[in-house]
């Protein structure tokens, strides 16, 4: 599996709150933090939900 690179580049303040457990679940939670993940069907969807807060790069 390829990996990548989620970070979080906007709030989650007045998101709805499946979006903000979504962003926990990647492992996110603060602007600027980031996380290396195996890209799986699972995570990618993960990211589809929440593509406006985040940045994904390959790695």
């Amino acid at each position: 599996m390829a990996k990548v690179r989620i970070s979080q580049v906007r709030s989650t303040i007045k998101r709805p709150e499946r979006q903000k457990r979504t962003i926990k679940a990647l492992g996110l939670g603060k602007i600027n933090k980031s996380v290396e993940v195996e890209l799986t069907p699972q995570i990618n969807g993960m990211i589809n939900k929440v593509s406006h807060l985040v940045s994904v790069t390959e790695l």
